[in-house]
């Protein structure tokens, strides 16, 4: 199989203005860099390969693309090649292009993202605060929920009580919530899970096949990351843009990985991103429908974070809208939007593929439990109201979350989302597994942000929710100054700037 490559143009709107780049040596982005063109450009790119966005193993363009593209010559692009290739950052292999790398001294197993859920490590006497996770309490209706369910429980009790389809009512409320939203949907088109990540595992374990890729966004959701690899899956990384507010999503690049890598599926969040909060616009839907069927892909749209717009904006239709056969296939669930602990979920696909996700279901479970289900239903029934609250609590707790940040830590720059419950912060250097290791002693669990990429990615980033109450988050935010802070010298400097001997 061809090697996948970053187009110049996709390269040099990710590096920006490459020349004013701080020189290393404290001096500030506002001016052009005294810095040789081609080290300047060499610290672009490296930075890039860090934060995930040019992702290992994929080849950077031609020296004669790049050196067109950027308008400086092609013995810069060279120059910069080779300082790359110097330093471990680029890979060379006779007869081929070179492939972006790592250099052995960066500490990443390039297989599984480092792992920084670390509680063991906090003294049993200090008060932790759990950051690792972005999911609310329950609201009040859940115990009014389970009651009006028990009320309707003898209804079921004459049965088996294993429907691998799901109960008809919930089905008819998840179809009815779809085409309020501008997608026209039968029950029959529905297949009720335990939560999305098992939707999101029956269709792995239809749709892909041992080495299949499997595009992702990136960063995205975790275990969507290791479902994907659990089934000899191979994710391929697409890098979001939140600083561009016009092409968060790289639609050009999904379309020329898509074609590169030959993958048949895809797995996108553009209903608020976990955990970067970003929401795909309607144009952009549209054409991500259209490189779908160009490309003979199947995506799966993870609808999880739907229901948790934090803008007046009116969300736009449902990926699936835009399709016009089954080239996109959506997966939901209740967990996010009422509580974590009520695990349904669905799918919303063609019979057909309903048909033979069921044949793989029978083999792992043998429905969703039928009071979980009955719950939902009132809660469905409730929405609006429970939305409408929850959606106001979590706009509160992320100002108290970011007016902390700015207080403590006012270096950090933080990606806020149109909704969701987390935001994306930056971090002036690349110490987020090291901070997620020492946090613990401080007061806070953290989840470093090489657990939402593959490949090392996001060393200088890490997802904050704000799911806790305004008092929690202040205290977490503190404790996390405080381990920032503890950090030796060595791990809280910048990227060590690359020289030329």
């Amino acid at each position: 199989m061809a090697t996948r490559v970053i187009g110049a143009g996709s390269l040099a709107r990710d590096l920006g203005r490459w020349r004013n780049m701080d020189d290393g040596e404290g001096n500030s982005a506002g001016r052009r860099s005294a810095r040789p063109a081609y080290l300047a450009l060499a610290e672009g790119i490296r930075l890039l390969i860090h934060d995930g966005r040019a992702p290992l193993g994929v080849a950077l363009p031609s020296e004669r693309d790049l050196a067109a593209t950027l308008g400086v010559s092609r013995t810069t692009i060279t120059s910069t090649y080779s300082l790359l290739r110097e330093h471990g950052y680029l890979i060379s292999r006779q007869g081929s292009r070179s492939t972006v790398a790592l250099p052995r001294d960066v500490q990443h197993d390039g297989i599984k993202p480092a792992r920084s859920i670390l509680a063991t490590m906090a003294p049993p006497e200090l008060p932790t605060i759990d950051m690792t996770y972005a999911a609310m309490a329950a609201p009040i209706e859940m115990q009014e929920a389970y009651s009006t369910a028990l009320q309707g429980l003898p209804t079921y009790l004459g049965t088996h009580g294993m429907d691998p389809v799901g109960v008809l009512a919930l089905r008819e409320a998840i179809a009815r919530r779809y085409t309020a939203r501008g997608l026209p949907t039968d029950p029959d088109q529905i297949l009720v899970t335990l939560g999305a990540q098992h939707g999101l595992r029956l269709l792995l374990n239809v749709l892909t096949a041992p080495a299949a890729r499997v595009l992702i966004d990136h960063p995205t959701y975790p275990n969507a990351i290791e479902a994907i690899r659990d089934v000899g899956a191979r994710p391929v990384p697409v890098p979001l843009r939140p600083e561009d507010p016009v092409a968060r999503w790289d639609l050009d690049g999904i379309r020329s990985a898509a074609r590169q890598t030959a993958a048949t599926l895809a797995y996108l969040v553009p209903d608020y991103n976990n955990p970067t909060g970003l929401l795909l616009d309607a144009d952009g839907r549209a054409e991500l429908a259209v490189i779908a069927r160009e490309t003979r892909m199947t995506v799966v749209i993870d609808e999880s974070m739907a229901d948790l717009g934090l803008g007046n904006e009116v969300p736009p239709p449902p990926v699936a809208a835009f399709a016009k056969g089954a080239e996109i296939v959506t997966i939901g669930s209740a967990s996010k939007s009422f509580w974590g602990g009520l695990r349904v979920g669905w799918i919303r696909t063609n019979q057909s593929l309903i048909t033979k996700l069921l044949g793989i279901r029978s083999t792992v479970d043998l429905g969703t439990p039928v009071m979980d289900q009955l719950a939902t239903v009132h809660l469905l029934e409730h929405a609006d109201v429970i939305l409408d609250r929850r959606r106001g609590q979590l706009r509160s707790q992320r100002v108290a979350l970011l007016d902390s940040l700015a207080e403590e830590l006012p270096d950090w720059r933080v990606t806020v989302g149109a909704g969701g419950m987390s935001v994306w912060a930056q971090l002036p250097s690349s110490v987020s597994t090291a901070l997620a290791a020492t946090a613990p002693n401080h007061g806070v669990l953290l989840a470093a942000g090489p657990r939402f990429g593959v490949q090392g990615a996001f060393e200088r980033f890490l997802r904050l929710p704000f799911t806790h109450q305004e008092p929690e988050l202040r205290l977490a935010v503190k404790a996390i100054a405080s381990a920032y802070e503890a950090l030796t010298p060595r791990a809280a400097d910048p990227l060590t700037p690359l020289t030329c001997y």
